[in-house]
């Protein structure tokens, strides 16, 4: 392993070493290691939940005035802000995602801070209608420790939408990132530290999700579970958060359609249709990547394209120009790989890609071409396994009928895309679309003030909105009597 130090991790406040296995995160575009750390043991995850609960119920967090909490949390967002640029730079030596995409995703971690320290200062109890002689009220309470299990691909973004929200609530938050990409979750615990976040209420505890995340999941302390992440993982943590009744939101994966229909603007829809795949590299589990387009204008809309997307400048994420940086690891790349021959197996056909980039600079990062299948049905497994990597599926459709059928012919229901001039057909079509977000004439577009979240196989759940903080808080009604005499029952 390279020399450099090992970092330590936050265990309930206390940076140190982890007792665990020794791990390092590789820069994707040329495989050397950025940093090391040694992963929590198990009793360093025990150890790490049992101070965040003792620090939950005495640190006095849970207890500040809303507007108290909304203060530190509009200092973390400033503090973000602040240091914005070796944060990007950081993120782009955990994951590979070119420097302009870090910027961005900074960037928005700072105004999800800064969104649900609104919310926080904002956030309105009820009084309920009564329907006797009392005063009914509904309130809110934090619920004490929480999980935040997060992806890698878009580390702090999907952390600040996670530990902004539980925060404002009141909770005490343990964040589990990604293996391959621990390290912007450090800095985020740091700043909240910095920001006034008491000591204890946010750990941070890498590894690997089958024996860390499990730990956490099943810890009787933890009362919620936020995760990111693949299918068949968030089907397992619903099955250990059935066992202990307790809540979770699980943002999971997705086969987005996105629809071209005949009337569509094509330098919009060439435009949005090459962002909403192969930005990220594809890695983005909103990616639309099934294409349907109206046959009469296939052929033209299919060149328009693929001369485009053999246009993509994939390359150095250091460098401003580039559009696409290296997957995540060797192995994610060779299961793409594997995916491209499925589909060639299947009776598809390359219009573009389907290959590593050739030249010096490719050589030791694992870099992937944007790729362009076609001649498949939507039956293939192709079109039905989530691929997570810059490969679209395109296929023609006859009529509204055929196109909803095939679009909503999936195990996920994520996101849809629509591109239509048609305003009354844009509305039919995204009503009967079964996605939890459907984007018209745009995609790939977020609001932290917009919740999101899928059906089926793509998640439970919503992150994100003005209520986003109730979903990390507990529901309690309140009766107040207000009847001059004794209840006459008990006369």
């Amino acid at each position: 392993m390279s020399n450099l130090e090992l970092l330590p991790i936050n265990i309930g406040g206390e940076w140190r070493l982890g007792g665990g296995d020794e791990s390092a995160t590789l820069y994707p575009a040329t495989g050397e290691v950025v940093g090391r750390l040694r992963a929590p043991s198990l009793a360093d995850v025990q150890e790490a939940i049992e101070k965040a609960d003792h620090a939950f119920r005495t640190s006095g967090w849970a207890q500040k005035k809303p507007h108290e909490r909304a203060a530190v949390l509009h200092r973390v967002a400033q503090l973000i802000r602040e240091r914005a640029e070796p944060l990007a730079q950081l993120q782009r030596l955990d994951n590979g995602k070119p420097i302009s995409e870090t910027r961005a995703l900074v960037a928005s971690a700072a105004g999800t801070f800064q969104f649900f320290a609104a919310a926080c200062e904002t956030m309105e109890e009820t009084i309920t209608p009564s329907r006797g002689d009392f005063m009914t009220m509904s309130v809110y309470e934090p619920m004490g420790v929480v999980a935040a299990i997060t992806p890698w691909n878009s580390p702090i973004a999907s952390e600040a939408q996670k530990l902004a929200p539980a925060l404002a609530a009141g909770n005490a938050v343990v964040v589990k990132p990604a293996e391959a990409t621990p390290l912007l979750a450090l800095e985020l615990a740091k700043i909240c530290e910095e920001a006034g976040v008491p000591k204890g209420i946010v750990s941070v505890l890498p590894g690997r999700g089958s024996v860390i995340g499990d730990a956490i999941t099943k810890h009787p302390l933890v009362k919620r579970v936020s995760f990111t992440g693949g299918t068949s993982t968030g089907k397992h943590i619903a099955r250990i958060a059935a066992d202990k009744m307790m809540p979770v939101s699980l943002e999971l994966g997705g086969k987005s359609a996105t629809m071209v229909l005949e009337d569509a603007d094509l330098d919009h829809a060439v435009n949005g249709v090459l962002y909403g795949i192969f930005s990220s590299s594809g890695e983005s589990c909103i990616a639309g990547s099934r294409l349907f387009v109206a046959r009469k204008l296939y052929g033209d809309f299919m060149e328009r394209l693929t001369a485009k997307a053999a246009a993509l400048r994939v390359g150095d994420p250091a460098d401003e120009r580039t559009q696409m940086g290296p997957l995540i690891t060797a192995k994610h790349r060779e299961s793409i790989e594997s995916y491209v021959q499925l589909g060639l197996s299947e009776g598809g056909r390359l219009r573009t890609g389907g290959h590593r980039p050739e030249g010096a600079l490719y050589e030791r990062g694992y870099y992937y071409r944007p790729t362009i299948l076609e001649g498949v049905t939507n039956n293939d497994q192709i079109c039905q396994q989530e691929i997570f990597g810059p490969v679209l599926v395109a296929m023609p459709f006859d009529d509204e009928e055929a196109l909803l059928e095939q679009a909503n012919d999936s195990v996920y229901a994520l996101a849809a895309g629509i591109w239509t001039r048609d305003y009354k057909a844009a509305w039919r079509i995204g009503r009967a679309v079964q996605a939890g977000t459907v984007w018209i004439n745009t995609y790939k577009q977020f609001s932290i003030s917009t919740p999101f979240g899928g059906w089926r196989d793509s998640g439970l759940g919503r992150e994100k909105g003005r209520l986003g903080i109730q979903q990390y808080m507990e529901q309690k009604s309140m009766y107040w009597g207000l009847n001059e005499h004794p209840l006459a029952w008990a006369n």
